[in-house]
């Protein structure tokens, strides 16, 4: 299995990555990145040899618009699927990121609706909705799917074989790796971190910031 991390701007000193895992002569895609930033990813994907025909599943941790912008063009564009969890996908069908998560006030509200949505032609179905356990082998990808809420209540990690996890939003490595800042419901978010810590993890791929050890994580948490 390899991994190309595709990291692209996001605001002000964070960027947002997405996942390109090569299984053999195939890909799965994890996260797709922001609409603004489709030029820069389509080329990394073709630097990386994925076509139409071998990229077999788009997997999306959750359904915040910087990770799932992308995902109904490059669904058409390369024939694929698009997986994710059912507690999220409200947010990609309605282009509503505030869509059954916890109640913010209405500021907050207002300046989600205005710019962080998704335009209407960037919405979609998912294809799959896939939860705690789900196996990817059929697509050539040896991971299961971990049901971590508490960014959003249909956020999910991907568990690879070899202990490796790309958690989403739960955690991040911007300026150290710790739980992300943004989160919805912080007793599910630290019931996640806990589940993630009776794992044997070896490294963490974050949605936002660098890969790091897990080990690292746990000596400070």
């Amino acid at each position: 299995m390899e991994i190309n991390i595709l990291t692209t701007p996001f605001i002000f000193n964070v960027s947002v990555n997405c996942y390109l895992v090569r299984t053999g002569d195939e890909f799965v895609l994890i996260d797709t990145g922001m609409t603004n930033k489709r030029d820069a990813i389509e080329k990394e994907l073709e630097n990386a040899g994925c076509q139409p025909g071998n990229l077999t599943l788009i997997v999306l941790t959750h359904g915040d618009f910087d990770h799932c912008g992308n995902a109904a063009y490059l669904r058409n564009k390369f024939g694929t699927q698009i997986a994710m969890h059912k507690d999220d996908s409200g947010m990609v069908e309605r282009g509503d990121m505030s869509w059954n998560r916890n109640k913010q006030n209405i500021l907050i509200r207002i300046f989600f609706k205005l710019f962080f949505r998704l335009r209407k032609s960037d919405r979609f179905k998912p294809d799959l909705h896939i939860d705690e356990g789900y196996d990817f082998s059929g697509y050539g990808f040896d991971a299961k799917v971990l049901d971590i809420p508490g960014h959003s209540k249909g956020s999910i990690g991907i568990l690879t074989a070899s202990g490796d996890v790309f958690c989403g939003d739960l955690l991040a490595n911007v300026d150290k790796p710790e739980i992300w800042s943004i989160i919805d419901d912080s007793v599910a978010a630290h019931a996640s971190v806990e589940k993630l810590k009776r794992l044997q993890i070896n490294t963490v791929y974050p949605g936002h910031g660098q890969p790091f050890p897990m080990e690292l994580f746990m000596k400070t948490h």
